[in-house]
């Protein structure tokens, strides 16, 4: 519940930062990521063996997938309110862990498919031109970031050592971060309210956040830690219309529960026929 809380706090914090457009995002991504490398390395120097661990953990991979997934989430909130990237953000990532299985082989059943057809007409619903429809640049910023995240997880569902590989991703992340914060410096800085929204998000959502989610990763199924993932658009949405006075359309909502329980449908199916044993077809 810890990493879930972190994951839908990160929407709620960058739509609070961005969304005045006064925060440029590739300053509060630079900042989001040094504050979480910094948090994570303070608890890491605690360790018996201190910073000298951090050298041989982590991976490029998972550096890489968290990179872009920062980037792309903050261009992304600067247009989409705080419920709509969260849904656009873990649709994308669990449409990606199932094109993932599929291409291991795994290849969808009947009921799978129905629930994977449904979600993806919903999420063409969601994002089809009109007057409720996310900006369409901010939407399909959110699939890279969703897509980005997939990977991420996907890395750390191998993970022995989750505060030592979340560390060391974010500390791969920093020269990375140090470019955004010098391009972000030449522009005038804006709301400094903004800055402080990331750092919370950097040091608490997502250091200690995404530590918690490694350290959760390996003991969970597949079907476990996606539908664990799935209950995050509606606290994103909550935490919308409490702190940001955002509205929930009926187009949101139907969409949301179409997306939502196409993708669960599907997953739940999955699982169930991998303990059977039965074909696909």
């Amino acid at each position: 519940m810890v990493a879930i809380t972190a994951f839908a706090a990160n929407s709620v914090l960058a739509r609070l930062a961005l969304g005045s457009g006064t925060t440029d995002a590739g300053l509060y991504t630079g900042v989001r990521l040094i504050s979480g490398a910094l948090v994570l390395m303070g608890l890491v120097s605690l360790r018996p063996q201190g910073l000298r661990a951090v050298l041989g953990a982590g991976s490029w991979a998972g550096a890489g997938g968290l990179c872009a997934y920062a980037l792309a989430f903050s261009f992304a909130y600067v247009a989409l309110g705080a419920g709509t990237g969260a849904l656009i953000l873990f649709s994308s990532v669990q449409f990606t862990m199932l094109g993932w299985s599929m291409i291991k082989g795994e290849m969808p059943g009947p009921l799978e498919w129905l629930g994977i057809g449904l979600a993806l007409l919903a999420f063409g619903f969601l994002v089809w031109p009109g007057l409720t429809s996310p900006e369409p640049l901010a939407a399909g910023l959110m699939v890279v970031a969703g897509i980005s995240w997939a990977v991420y997880s996907l890395v750390g569902r191998g993970s022995s050592s989750p505060l030592l590989d979340t560390a060391a991703n974010f500390l791969r992340s920093v020269p990375l971060a140090l470019l955004l914060i010098g391009l972000g410096l030449l522009q005038p800085l804006g709301d400094w309210q903004g800055l402080a929204w990331a750092i919370l998000s950097g040091a608490v959502a997502s250091g200690l956040g995404y530590a918690v989610w490694y350290s959760a990763l390996p003991g969970l199924q597949r079907k476990q830690a996606a539908i664990v993932q799935l209950s995050v658009p509606a606290l994103a949405a909550l935490g919308g219309v409490l702190f940001l006075q955002e509205t929930l359309t009926t187009r949101l909502l139907l969409c949301s529960a179409a997306i939502l329980g196409g993708v669960l449908l599907a997953i739940v199916a999955s699982e169930r026929r991998r303990r059977t044993g039965a074909s696909p077809a």
